[in-house]
């Protein structure tokens, strides 16, 4: 049976002046499933062409949060303490710092594992080939 979800992309946007991102995850949201997942790849080659001076460790570091807080509990701090669909909330709240969240879409899954990692594949993961 089909399940509503929801998610959004990570992208990285180093200088916003320039308006260039690259896309570094992807955050999946099934009230239905109970299933709150991330999947993370930061391309830090084509990171270092967007901008030479970012500090790839705190990208990676603010990567590893949003990883931590999608699986809840208590090494996600406060925020990992709260329910699936308030964590996905503020994880993809519009901001303005360097990581930032995509729009909100939806779509109907059969398996959010599957769902989350045919996302990555095909929106974050270097194309294979």
């Amino acid at each position: 049976m089909s399940k509503l979800f929801e998610y959004a992309l990570l992208k990285v946007v180093p200088r916003p002046e320039r308006g260039e991102s690259i896309n570094v995850g992807v955050i999946l949201y099934c009230p239905e499933a109970n299933f709150l997942g991330a999947r993370i790849y930061l391309d830090r080659e084509r990171l270092q062409v967007l901008d030479p001076s970012l500090d790839q460790q705190s990208v990676q570091a603010h990567l590893e949060a949003v990883r931590r807080v999608c699986a809840g509990g208590p090494e996600a701090g406060a925020l990992g303490q709260l329910p699936p669909r308030e964590r996905f909330g503020r994880l993809v709240a519009p901001r303005s710092t360097v990581v930032q969240p995509s729009s909100v879409h939806t779509g109907f899954l059969e398996d959010p594992e599957e769902t989350l990692n045919r996302l990555a594949r095909e929106m974050v993961y270097p194309p294979e080939g």
